[in-house]
């Protein structure tokens, strides 16, 4: 019985494809595209006899102490299993964690969970909390094309058919597709007004494209009258699940927004290849009732909850950290949902990875 940090790419890549299942999120590659300045991937693994539990954590300084915290990528991560059921009895994986973290000086540990891995919640089970944030849109490939399409509601169909005849989808993946998506991206973001934390260097859709891990594809819509590129997408493909990552539109197109043909062209690709999930992501700030939930909603009614992990690993120094915190800052945190709290920042400073939400557009 042991646990051990990983950093080393082969080993990782190794520890995660002996585990039942995993994404894209859970990659070597993946954390190291996203990590920031600061923040150190590393792979958690425990072993017990044949059970497995990996869990990949970005590990980054508390500024002005000489304590640590740990953090999970953007996206859906959360353990790993092999050999684990829903009965699971995680006695020896809590004991050996806390006494790894509190060794690291890590004081508190925060991460998404996967809406498709199964058996995360009891490798979790009475170690911090599991906290419910809104739910994803999930299209269930398993169904037929047609049933599928039955579900999508009917104002959604009828755009669909109406943008089958203005846009012709193609590979996005050349150099010139690519960076002319980035530049609809970035004027997406700008348009929203969205936080500094979702603007990606040009560095990061490359890679992003690059990996042999990630599987991603970006597709375009161009419009056939003017040749011009309307919008495009990135998803990923991994193990039966599709994610609907990253998004962008030109304004002038928004109006007939090419996104809903797209990805009704990934439903179809993806079911004929034998996928079972596809997820497009929830609201923004895990919101149900917002616009972005709307349009995602439209395809399907098959929600799934988005969850969060947060386990506060030292309970006197983390009190510590944010007495310390509302004295330089003058802030005071006691009734805030955020996690950890020290690291909130003011309303217009906020990094959305810190907080307990997600969006994918």
């Amino acid at each position: 019985m042991h646990i051990r940090a990983l950093e080393d790419k082969n080993i990782w890549g190794e520890v995660i494809e002996q585990c039942e299942q995993y994404d894209f999120y859970h990659t070597f590659d993946y954390h190291q595209i996203s990590k920031r300045d600061g923040e150190k991937p590393i792979l958690l693994e425990f072993r017990d006899g044949d059970n497995l539990i990996a869990l990949p954590l970005l590990i980054r300084d508390i500024d002005g102490t000489p304590y640590k915290d740990a953090t999970s990528v953007y996206g859906y991560a959360g353990p790993l299993t092999r050999n684990i059921t829903r009965n699971f009895n995680n006695a020896s994986f809590k004991k050996m964690l806390k006494e790894f973290l509190m060794d690291s000086q890590i004081v508190s540990v925060f991460s998404r969970l996967h809406p498709f891995i199964k058996n995360q919640e009891p490798v979790l089970s009475g170690i911090g909390e599991i906290i419910p944030h809104g739910h994803i849109v999930n299209i269930d490939l398993t169904k037929n094309l047609n049933e599928q399409k039955r579900g999508y509601n009917r104002r959604l169909r009828t755009y669909i058919n109406k943008e089958a005849h203005e846009y012709k989808i193609i590979d996005g993946t050349c150099e010139e597709c690519l960076d002319a998506f980035i530049g609809v991206y970035c004027e997406n973001m700008k348009r929203v007004k969205a936080n500094p934390s979702y603007f990606f260097g040009k560095k990061y859709f490359y890679e992003l494209l690059a990996s042999g891990q990630i599987h991603a594809r970006l597709l375009v819509a161009q419009h056939i009258k003017t040749s011009q590129l309307a919008g495009g997408a990135i998803f990923t493909m991994n193990n039966g699940i599709v994610q609907y990552h990253l998004s962008g539109v030109k304004e002038e197109f928004l109006n007939l927004n090419p996104i809903k043909l797209l990805i009704d062209h990934v439903r179809v690709q993806s079911t004929n290849e034998g996928y079972s999930y596809f997820n497009l992501g929830g609201g923004l700030g895990g919101q149900d009732n917002d616009s972005l939930f709307y349009f995602k909603s439209g395809f399907s009614k098959d929600f799934k909850t988005f969850q969060s992990w947060q386990y506060v690993v030292d309970k006197r120094k983390y009190q510590q950290i944010i007495k310390q915190k509302e004295t330089l800052d003058g802030q005071n945190t006691n009734n805030s949902c955020f996690f950890p709290i020290y690291r909130q920042t003011p309303p217009n400073e906020m990094e959305i990875s810190e907080i307990n939400c997600l969006g994918n557009d």
